[in-house]
């Protein structure tokens, strides 16, 4: 099996540099993946948290970025790579964090809905994340929800150039077929009613990416118990062992 990448950023070494005790202890809190860790797994996922705080800037638009939450952007950008030691996230520059949910527009009279968004132009190189769903996607376990991992899969998406439900980047050539089988087949499941899988991934591919991809890191046996094939395919994306 052979996984692919696009480092093209140098990663900087953190090696003597140690996580303070409170951030440890908040991720414990707040972080059910890490406090599930071991200490040597801990450790290394210490380091690669510097490390991504070190090359991603973390910007409040009308906030501020507080500990917590700069532990919690880490995470989730940290949690689908955990078994690749070496991922760099080589499109994302900044990460800006605005108070509440939002509209495309920004505009702060009209329905505000948006969570969490990457794409091109004014977000090229950029992610917005909303602070309090942030926060939810880490407290609300049970709702197979967090919009921090949601858009960094985005960005694993999109490291083959095209946010497009395939990830290209995690698979081999012969396995993109039958994963694009297993999504219409599950999309239709949705629309139709016949799963519990957030509606939303019903949207698009890439959504249906996205949403199935919390719901495994999230919740991996109750995925494997309600659809075993969607997990072992979640299971070879992710590297599990």
């Amino acid at each position: 099996m052979f996984k692919w990448l696009f480092p093209n950023k140098e990663k900087k070494k953190v090696e003597n540099v140690t996580l303070d005790q409170e951030s440890k202890d908040l991720l414990v809190e707040w972080v059910h993946f890490y406090e599930k860790l071991n200490e040597e797994n801990r450790l290394k996922f210490d380091k690669r948290l510097l490390s991504f705080l070190e090359e991603v800037t973390l910007t409040g638009v009308g906030c501020e970025v507080e500990l917590l939450d700069k532990l919690l952007i880490a995470s989730s950008a940290i949690i689908p790579v955990f078994n690749f030691p070496n991922w760099v996230y080589t499109d994302l520059n900044e990460v800006l964090l605005r108070p509440k949910p939002f509209n495309k527009n920004y505009d702060n009279n009209s329905p505000q809905n948006i969570t969490g968004m990457v794409g091109n132009g004014y977000l090229n190189g950029k992610m917005v994340l909303s602070k309090t769903s942030l926060r939810l996607g880490f407290q609300a376990e049970k709702d197979k929800k967090n919009v921090g991992i949601h858009e960094f899969i985005h960005l694993i998406d999109g490291a083959d150039g095209a946010i497009d439900g395939i990830p290209k980047v995690l698979m081999e050539k012969q396995y993109a077929l039958p994963w694009m089988d297993m999504v219409y087949q599950k999309i239709k499941e949705i629309t139709e009613g016949e799963n519990e899988i957030n509606p939303y991934g019903a949207t698009n591919e890439q959504e249906f990416l996205a949403v199935t991809s919390e719901y495994f890191l999230e919740h991996p046996l109750q995925l494997k118990k309600k659809h075993p094939e969607l997990y072992e395919m979640l299971h070879y994306f992710f590297n599990e062992k």
